[in-house]
């Protein structure tokens, strides 16, 4: 089950849908290969996490053009001199190609190719738009995700769990759903988001806001109309007035409660405060959660001061992955077949050059299962006797081809990726670059084809 709207086909760049018209009307539509990937990674990211391929899968697959669609993009004015063949193309639009893809919660690098499209050069252009939106999203919030789970856990005593709060700071709210997604594929346990739970089986949670307890006269009486409907499932957030006054308010209440959330003020010294006054009690089995503009940063501190803590929940600064908001994905053509063969293309740009040709990635390991290095090679090159290949079919001839995968068993890929990461890479503060390299025939096959570039310039 997805988020679904009338208007998906029209998420697209303009120039998607006047390139398509364009080679349309001059009867050119070779079968192509687009490969999308990731060209720079972020500072202090020594790794990302594959996300959105789902979303990908579903829209390729469901991807049609309706009348009224039609109708609105005739009656714009970059379509005056379009044929009206172009326009019944797209009444009957539908993806035969093939898609390949990396498995969502991979750990990828720059440079390596998470989504390759093969295709004739219409169907495959169009596509780029929603593609590039749903990788960058939700592999940029995996990521951020995945580097707070490893912050959570960083003295390997005990899993304290990450909750998603984010949905409120979200840039909108299908991307707070979306974010949901991503921040449990990246390790987190839930997310407040109800649709997210709803359509994607990510459990829930939830406490209560600081309207609830200024909504009645005092403090304590706001605990007791909370724990009268909750019962031992309460956790009272105890910080709308003084914290440690919230917990003596607490425990006047109930001495059987869930836990505690503190949202505001010195967290390592509230929290050190509240598990001192509930261990006096013998409560040593009342959670503590900490929740207010937290990131891995944050939680690192905290986890090496000792801070007694059950459980985070993180908002903002995963929802829009706050110091690194964006990626650089980028959707590049490497490959055209038309009558005279198959022609190898690529980018020449200063600082962004693209390989040639359909890829592989292979990982190689070392004799303990830790990531060694990662080789890019030309598809047709096999290293499977060494490495293990990442990029894997997901769509053949328009159909799929792979079953969907529970979020559950992303997951669970996820963190088995991580436990495979060198410990360098695990770093929050610096950047440890992994070994990417690139195979003798790629590199070969690059320097002909700048060679014939720069012979054909020169002439």
């Amino acid at each position: 089950m997805e988020i679904t709207n009338a208007t998906d086909s029209l998420l697209v760049d303009l120039y998607e849908l006047t390139m398509a018209a364009g080679y349309f009307e001059q009867n050119y539509n070779p079968w192509v290969c687009f490969e999308l990937f990731i060209r720079d990674l972020p500072p202090n990211r020594n790794f990302l996490i594959a996300a959105g391929l789902e979303q990908v899968i579903n829209y390729v697959t469901h991807l049609s053009f309706n009348q009224d669609q039609i109708e609105y993009l005739r009656s714009l004015s970059n379509f005056k001199y379009i044929s009206d063949d172009f326009f019944r193309y797209l009444h009957n639009f539908s993806f035969s190609g093939n898609l390949y893809g990396v498995p969502e919660g991979t750990v990828v690098f720059n440079d390596e190719p998470l989504i390759q499209v093969e295709a004739p050069l219409l169907e495959a252009q169009i596509l780029e738009t929603y593609l590039l939106s749903a990788i960058n999203f939700q592999t940029m919030v995996a990521s951020k995700s995945a580097r707070i789970y490893l912050a959570a856990t960083s003295d390997g005593k005990k899993q304290r769990g990450v909750m998603e709060f984010g949905s409120r700071r979200a840039h909108g709210p299908q991307a707070g759903v979306l974010a949901a997604r991503a921040s449990y594929i990246g390790g987190f346990i839930g997310t407040s988001n109800v649709l997210a739970g709803k359509l994607y089986q990510i459990p829930v949670y939830g406490t209560t806001a600081h309207s609830w307890t200024m909504a009645f006269n005092d403090e304590i009486t706001a605990f007791q109309r909370n724990y009268e409907i909750y019962k031992e499932d309460t956790i009272f957030l105890v910080d709308t007035y003084d914290t440690e006054t919230g917990i003596l308010n607490a425990l006047k209440v109930s001495l059987d409660f869930k836990g505690i959330r503190i949202d505001s003020g010195n967290l390592i010294e509230e929290a050190k405060k509240a598990r001192r006054i509930l261990d006096e009690q013998g409560l040593d089995k009342i959670m503590i959660l900490l929740s207010g503009d937290l990131n891995e940063y944050k939680i690192d501190e905290m986890i090496q001061e000792g801070t007694p803590v059950n459980a985070f929940g993180v908002g903002t600064q995963v929802a829009t992955s706050y110091d690194a908001p964006t990626l650089q994905g980028v959707y590049k053509l490497v490959e055209l077949t038309d009558e005279k063969g198959t022609h190898y293309r690529a980018k020449f740009s200063p600082d962004k050059i693209s390989y040639p040709g359909r890829k592989q990635v292979w990982r190689f390991f070392d004799k303990n299962s830790i990531m060694n290095h990662d080789l890019i090679a030309l598809n047709d090159e096999d290293f499977s006797s060494e490495a293990e290949s990442l990029i894997q079919c997901q769509i053949e001839n328009g159909q799929r081809v792979q079953k969907q995968v529970s979020l559950v068993s992303i997951q669970q890929r996820t963190k088995k990726n991580l436990s495979m990461l060198p410990e360098s890479l695990k770093h929050l503060r610096s950047d440890h670059p992994y070994s990417i390299k690139v195979s003798k025939t790629l590199k070969t096959l690059l320097n002909q084809l700048q060679n014939q570039v720069q012979n054909i310039t020169h002439d």
